[in-house]
């Protein structure tokens, strides 16, 4: 489990490749160039997000495109994991515009992927994209309303957090290109359910925890 500290509050991720990250990290920071500080890091999402849709774009002619929308992931997934790293590493002090500015940016990049894909597969599968950027919208929202209800911000879910959603991306890029994208519009409909399905589970169950947290406040405050 990794537990970081922000604003007084506990960042926590569970997801499976976390342990492997936290490695990583330990030898990527001290050789991060001092040039490339926090926010540059940050910010660079909005190139990366882009450049998603603009190689999404030349994909609808050539799928081989998608390569390259891969790569465009693979940096927005590095330059979103050391940002607030390096940050805390230099001591910058950029944590509530870190907080701010790398969750906006997390929603873009979201967008520009479902926008890609919206380009890519056929006008009928628009439906479901819309119906998987409302339920990965919810897991978001859910997560910051939690973070403030509880001052717990746990960014996985079930073992599986953002890196492991990028790398489904990328596998999917991958079959797209291998196997066109009948199969994906095909499977669109069953992702967008189980995938609703999972937040009603999560926001249940969220939802719960709150409510046996304001019980136990309020028989706190009615005790002699």
């Amino acid at each position: 489990m990794q537990r970081e500290e922000f604003a007084g509050a506990s960042k926590t991720n569970t997801s499976i490749l976390a342990p492997m990250e936290r490695r990583m990290a330990r030898i990527v920071l001290p050789r991060v160039p001092d040039w490339l500080e926090t926010q540059h890091l940050t910010m660079l999402t909005l190139v990366w997000s882009a450049l998603i849709v603009g190689f999404s774009y030349l994909a609808v002619s050539n799928i081989k495109w998608l390569w390259l929308v891969s790569l465009m992931i693979s940096f927005q997934y590095l330059t979103d994991y050391f940002d607030g790293k390096v940050g805390k590493y230099r001591n910058t002090g950029l944590f509530k515009w870190g907080f701010y500015m790398d969750h906006l940016l997390d929603y873009v990049f979201l967008c520009s992927v479902l926008i890609g894909y919206a380009l890519i597969l056929p006008l009928t599968a628009r439906y479901h994209l819309l119906l998987v950027l409302a339920v990965y919208a919810g897991f978001m929202v859910n997560a910051f309303l939690t973070f403030a209800a509880t001052e717990e911000f746990n960014i996985s879910y079930m073992k599986l957090g953002p890196t492991e959603f990028r790398l489904a991306l990328v596998v999917i890029n991958t079959l797209l290109i291998v196997f066109g994208t009948r199969v994906m519009k095909n499977a669109l409909p069953y992702v967008a359910g189980f995938s609703l399905l999972g937040l009603c589970g999560i926001v249940y169950r969220t939802q719960k925890r709150i409510w046996i947290k304001d019980m136990e406040h309020k028989a706190r405050l009615t005790s002699p």
